[in-house]
């Protein structure tokens, strides 16, 4: 097993009791529905490249051009609705930010918009609609947010810009991030994670079906036939749709390990150790560290994206137990991850 990592910028996690273990931290915090307060958006349809759009939900505090801006990028089958989009989106806003929360192409109800599909190697997508809130809202600060998918695209995006980001740009976070992608693909396809693996199947071909319907003739559903793995999915449909060579090119040319050390801004990556299927390869760990810019986060428990630990002070106190980094916060409702990723951000 990998050996945890901590640092001092953020708090130790200890799991909520009764929710200890990777899958089950995994599997609670779907399953666990959360209650949000969180204001309407402002909804924006940004053009990401001619004739796809995406639709982005836009919270934005009285005078947007100083606070700071994040956009937040939800993971595969997910969308601006998914709880942890909610419940960063509700703490950064109470820290005083702006939240935009970033719908990939085709989710958030978008399917119909363009024949395409999105994959994990879309960080252009994100740039676009970076470039879109610092040229029409005058965003002065602005900053990045992954979850799983979404994080390894921030990330590459991070990467890309490097030195020539926009000066704007000030700082990235990911949560389990899926940077070395070809890896946590295969992990997936193991046994103990198969409950996982058979979700995402049924959710990808389900919306592989409903394109073929709203774009009769631009998507064939007979490659949807013998498909028994993400990595099969993504050979057959994923890299064959959306311009590579196959699932081994996607992989490759997607991941944002190929770039992590040319990222220029402080980063923080949060990690679980027991993850069920998110890995980080040796040489990817060597490149993270090797990056002084890179924050990196490996705890013993949390999961997927789950991170649930005790909750501190109730919905009518203030603060986390004293800590006074959080004591503009609402309260510390447990979720561990969200507070982190809020709390680095503040720096900006």
């Amino acid at each position: 097993m990998d050996t945890p990592q901590t640092q001092e910028e953020t708090r130790p996690f200890t799991a909520r009791r009764w929710l200890r273990g990777g899958h089950v931290q995994t599997l609670a915090s779907f399953l666990i529905q959360r209650r949000f307060h969180v204001p309407a958006p402002e909804e924006r349809l940004i053009e990401v490249e001619p004739g796809v759009k995406v639709i982005c939900h836009c919270h934005w505090q009285v005078d947007r051009t100083q606070a700071l801006t994040i956009i937040v990028v939800h993971g595969l089958e997910g969308s601006s609705e998914s709880q942890y989009m909610l419940g960063i989106t509700e703490k950064a806003l109470a820290a005083g930010m702006n939240a935009i929360r970033y719908n990939q192409r085709n989710c958030g109800g978008t399917d119909a918009l363009a024949p395409v599909l999105y994959h994990s190697g879309l960080s252009n997508d994100v740039a676009a609609v970076a470039r879109e809130v610092i040229a029409r809202d005058g965003v002065s600060r602005l900053a990045l947010v992954g979850f799983s998918m979404g994080g390894n695209i921030v990330l590459k995006l991070a990467g890309e810009w490097g030195a020539q980001a926009p000066p704007q740009f000030l700082a990235v976070a990911a949560c389990c991030p899926a940077i070395d992608l070809a890896t946590s693909a295969d992990t997936l396809h193991e046994p103990a994670n198969r409950i996982y693996e058979s979700y995402f199947l049924w959710a990808l071909r389900r919306r592989m079906l409903q394109k073929a319907r709203l774009f009769p003739g631009r998507f064939d559903v007979n490659r949807l036939r013998g498909i028994r793995s993400l990595r099969e999915f993504d050979d057959k449909v994923t890299a064959y749709y959306c311009g590579f060579t196959g699932v081994d090119d996607y992989y490759d040319r997607a991941s944002a390990a190929h770039v992590v050390e040319r990222i220029a801004v402080p980063a923080l990556v949060l990690h679980a150790a027991n993850d069920p299927f998110i890995r980080i390869t040796a040489e990817t760990r060597r490149k993270i560290s090797s990056n002084p810019n890179i924050t990196f986060v490996e705890t013993a428990d949390g999961g997927h994206c789950a991170f649930l630990g005790q909750p501190g002070r109730s919905p009518d106190g203030v603060g986390n137990a004293g800590d006074l980094r959080y004591a503009d916060l609402r309260y510390d409702d447990g979720y561990w991850a969200e507070h982190e990723i809020v709390n680095f951000l503040r720096r900006f």
